[in-house]
């Protein structure tokens, strides 16, 4: 069954408000590590997510929106996203905002490799293509073979492959049918308790009003992000929408510059834009492919 067009156009627009939030979450990351422990940060940014989500989820829902069918998975993937959240703020702190988020959105390439080997599932020469394809980008960024290479630029690799873990464990779950909102808020509230038992060996009181407000907004945008996110998928399909999600490295190239003055390099440019390019054109392949499945029986 195929949405309306006004619903598919509202979800895009959604994404790609979801995708300038999460950019200005990472701008914001990066500027506040140079004056407040990146963990404390961390630990706000999924309190304040988990509490506002759940306040706001309970009052339709009540005690039924803590009812889960599987507490492992559901506990495993809040621990992938923690570790993902933990790996990007530590990238941050070292690489410009724009380089991390190219090379952070390889992560629906590495998706077809996960579910080629643990879920056997079949992938196309063209999807192996965008795949390689989206690896060479990565490595034209990272250019492991000159002076621009530095050790921190493995963060995001790992981070790729702790976001892909959790993606797949997403997909996992969905096919459970465990409910959406239970997933987001428990997950919230997994980071928040992971994030609460590092606290007591790094807190540091905030002691600017700057970085309160700061962190203010990186909790609003982490939660508005997210919002946004379960808005546009409940109105177009994922691989409608995952082309419209590579809008976040333009956002974080923006961001890199109005805030940092920072401009990538040429060859980092085009790193960034075969990362997306291979991203999108996966989308479209998924989109196509799932067309055809629908046709077929008709024609």
């Amino acid at each position: 069954m195929k949405q309306p067009a006004q619903q598919v156009l509202a979800g895009i627009g959604f994404a790609v408000l979801a995708v300038a939030c999460f950019a200005t979450l990472d701008t914001i990351t990066k500027h506040i590590s140079a004056s407040l422990p990146l963990l404390v940060a961390l630990w706000f940014r999924y309190t304040f997510q988990a509490v506002t989500t759940t306040a706001i989820a309970w009052k339709g829902r009540g005690r039924q929106l803590l009812m889960m069918r599987h507490p492992r998975f559901q506990i495993a993937r809040g621990m992938l996203l923690f570790g993902s959240s933990l790996l990007a703020f530590f990238s941050l702190k070292y690489m410009p905002v724009g380089e991390f988020t190219a090379i952070a959105l390889m992560a629906p390439l590495v998706i077809t490799l996960l579910a080629a080997w643990k879920l056997q599932e079949h992938v196309s020469p063209q999807r192996w293509a965008l795949v390689l394809g989206g690896f060479a980008g990565t490595l034209v960024i990272i250019r492991p073979d000159t002076q621009h290479f530095d050790w921190h630029l493995l963060l995001p690799l790992l981070l790729v492959l702790t976001n892909s873990s959790f993606q797949v464990l997403t997909s996992k779950l969905a096919s459970e049918q465990e409910d959406p909102m239970t997933t987001h808020v428990l997950t919230g509230w997994t980071g928040t308790v992971l994030a609460s038992c590092i606290l007591p060996f790094v807190w540091e009181t905030p002691q600017d009003a700057v970085v309160w407000l700061q962190l203010l907004i990186m909790g609003l945008m982490a939660t508005l992000g997210h919002f946004f996110l379960i808005m546009a998928f409940g109105r177009a399909p994922a691989a409608t929408l995952t082309p419209y999600m590579y809008a976040q490295i333009g956002f974080a190239v923006l961001g890199g510059w109005v805030v940092f003055g920072h401009i990538p390099d040429q060859w980092t440019l085009v790193g960034m834009g075969m990362v997306a390019l291979c991203g999108a054109l996966g989308a479209w392949l998924t989109l196509r492919e799932s067309r055809v499945k629908v046709e077929l029986p008709e024609s």
